[in-house]
């Protein structure tokens, strides 16, 4: 009998992950800078036993449409995430931390400084959620007349990655001696320059801070694209994803972990974890009605905002929101992998364009599960032991109510079927996710050449 275990992470959205959540009671209404709503948030993802809690992010301002639905959006306002998991990593002890930062529009040198510092400042727990950003209204505000293409972003990001890497490896493990007595503080001989040319990037090192406690932070890569999946083969450790059915996810995990091996790397060393967002209810009828209160508080304006990126340049507001979509697409160019998701489940279910939207709304393509803590329990299973999942990246409706729901009444139902564990197993993340701690590359050159 296997003694697989799933792991857990919670994405956190603010208020939540339903577009709407911001107008629900159960939700903190200026959680997104409210560091008390977010300490409350980490705190019960870790009383739940959760692997991570993560925010996503961008480098510049979320939200679309006309000025009616632009001015409905809850999530205008939020914190920089490697700021927001510093202060929580004081209040927490396991919990670990994934944040999101661009390789389109960081800089490679401040990026491993800053995730290096949050690894020692949480004693171990800091992950990094590598993006290339497919936000295109971003660029201006880095002084740039165009976004770069999704080709050009990817392959920055590949060489960028292992630049950060390269720096997160300037001092060796046991580089700093501190020796009062001898008056040796660290030895130089285990200090090493990157010295790195490439085609995008050119950074000497070495970084201004030791070897931090899991050696890199984790790499987490949420890019479904075949760029996508070709960097998350090459470099991730971690990959969240968008599926809609068991089918799909199951393509999904073969297709990525079947990458793998010309990258020199094994299946174990990713974890795939496709999203989640659970409405749960003590009943069906309980769920459903949760579900019903939620859909009634969206604006029809903030809903067909959310198709837009899928039918650009179509007036939607001309749409008959009780008929099916008029047209289906091709996904259109630069548009990541969630169009794919997301027109193929409109042609799927043969939703109308309020029921399309309605169901975006919950968790922007992600799968959302409606139901009793068995049956959601059920569906987890169901796709962690037939090869569609390592586990999942819940995302909350509602926050905080949600994930409270879950860590109450889906994790002891985990717990009960032997699937999810009773008490964390190490003190680092990489421990917690049964990753190996990566040696440095100059030590293993080393090593090769003794």
């Amino acid at each position: 009998m296997s003694n697989r275990q799933l792991r857990l992470g919670a994405f956190i959205m603010a208020t939540g992950h339903h577009i709407a959540a911001w107008r629900h009671p159960g939700s903190q209404i200026d959680s997104g800078t409210n560091i008390d709503h977010y300490i409350e948030v980490a705190q019960t993802a870790e009383r739940g036993l959760f692997d991570q809690v993560f925010v996503a992010d961008s480098p510049g301002i979320w939200g679309t449409g006309d000025d009616e639905s632009f001015s409905r959006q809850g999530r205008i306002s939020h914190f920089e995430p490697v700021t927001l998991w510093a202060a929580l990593a004081a209040v927490t002890k396991h919990i670990g931390f994934v944040a999101t930062a661009s390789t389109t529009y960081e800089d490679p040198y401040l990026l491993a400084r800053k995730f290096a510092s949050l690894d020692h400042i949480s004693k171990g727990r800091a992950a990094w959620n590598v993006v290339t950003t497919s936000n295109d209204s971003v660029h201006g505000n880095f002084g740039l007349d165009a976004h770069p293409t999704p080709g050009e972003r990817y392959a920055k990001a590949t060489e960028f990655v292992d630049v950060v890497k390269g720096l997160w490896d300037s001092f060796d493990d046991d580089a700093f001696v501190r020796d009062r007595a001898s008056g040796v503080y660290f030895d130089p001989a285990k200090l090493h320059e990157l010295n790195h040319i490439g085609k995008h990037l050119k950074v000497k090192g070495p970084l201004n801070i030791e070897r931090s406690p899991q050696g890199h932070p984790v790499i987490v890569q949420a890019g479904s694209s075949e760029d996508g999946k070709e960097l998350a083969a090459a470099t991730a450790e971690a990959i969240f994803t968008a599926w809609t059915s068991l089918a799909e996810a199951q393509a999904f995990y073969k297709d990525v972990k079947g990458r793998m091996a010309k990258h020199c790397r094994r299946p174990e060393q990713l974890l795939v974890l496709p999203g989640i967002s659970p409405v749960i209810g003590r009943t069906e009828a309980e769920a459903q009605a949760k579900w019903a209160e939620l859909q009634a508080l969206i604006h029809p304006s903030v809903g067909l905002s959310t198709l837009a990126p899928y039918w650009p340049g179509e007036d939607l507001r001309r749409w008959n929101l009780d008929a099916p979509p008029p047209h289906y697409p091709e996904p259109p160019k630069g548009i990541n992998s969630r169009a794919h998701v997301v027109i193929e489940l409109a042609r799927r279910e043969q939703f109308t364009v309020r029921q399309l939207y309605e169901y975006l709304a919950g968790a922007r393509g992600h799968w959302v599960v409606i139901g009793t803590p068995q049956t959601i329990a059920d569906q987890m299973q169901e796709w962690f032991e037939n090869g569609a999942a390592d586990g999942f990246n819940v995302m909350p409706p509602v926050l905080p109510a949600s994930l409270n729901e879950f860590v109450d009444l889906v994790v002891p139902e985990l717990q009960k079927r032997g699937l999810f564990r009773t008490a964390y197993e190490g003190s680092t993340l990489r421990e917690n996710l049964g990753l190996e701690r990566p040696v440095s590359r100059y030590a293993a050159a080393a090593r090769l050449a003794a």
